[in-house]
């Protein structure tokens, strides 16, 4: 046991001898979202008989900052972002326009997608974290704030998957995040492209004909 913790120790710390860190940006589109608040509860403490769901199509946008560590094969991100859908609603029920998350996303990142490497690849990602999210933002309808529908912020527990390619500090991804809560049943779904800037690499790029 004490030898094979040695070895790990080794390739850790040669990895992170060889690493390279930095900051970057997040940039999404949710092609589609959708978000399940917990049960609303009314003034008398009873179950309201409401539509809970909230989804959105197309006119989505996120953006949010992040930090990295890695290599050109290997890379891991610590990421964020504020996202909005602008036509988030409910059809069955409507009861107000827009919705809103927050994802806190800890990503580890393979091949193109570690976005280090000097040449485009393709790659892939896995990542997991917590979600914030909110639904009707505006043109609630008094209805249902009568009866005591009051959205606030619900939390989930998030995994996220993507493919995608990179290239010196950019990377392109499609991404699919679920998130669920067991305490509450509230659940989230995020479907969309992802658009990542390592920046300090990504200054480093040049034309290869600029150099001759």
């Amino acid at each position: 046991m004490k030898q094979v913790f040695l070895v790990i120790s080794f390739v850790c710390t040669t990895y992170m001898l060889n690493a390279q860190f930095g900051y970057g940006l997040t940039v999404s589109n949710d092609i589609y979202n959708w978000y399940q608040n917990p049960e609303s509860i009314g003034p008398n403490d009873e179950p309201l008989d409401i539509h809970e769901g909230n989804g959105s199509l197309l006119l989505n946008l996120g953006v949010g900052p992040k930090i990295w560590i890695g290599a050109p094969k290997f890379s891991f991100s610590l990421e964020t972002q504020a996202k909005i859908g602008l036509l988030g609603l409910a059809i069955k029920d409507y009861k107000g326009l827009g919705n809103h998350s927050i994802p806190v996303i800890g990503r580890l990142n393979f091949g193109g997608l570690s976005g280090l490497d000097k040449e485009g690849k393709f790659g892939w990602s896995i990542g997991g974290g917590i979600q914030w999210n909110k639904t009707e933002l505006y043109n609630t309808l008094n209805d249902y704030t009568e009866r005591g529908v009051d959205r606030n912020y619900f939390k989930t527990y998030v995994g996220q998957v993507g493919y995608g390619f990179g290239l010196s500090g950019f990377a392109i991804q499609g991404i699919l995040r679920l998130g669920y809560n067991p305490d509450t049943k509230a659940r989230s779904l995020n479907f969309g492209l992802q658009y990542d800037f390592n920046l300090p690499k990504l200054k480093k790029i040049s034309n290869p004909e600029s150099e001759l």
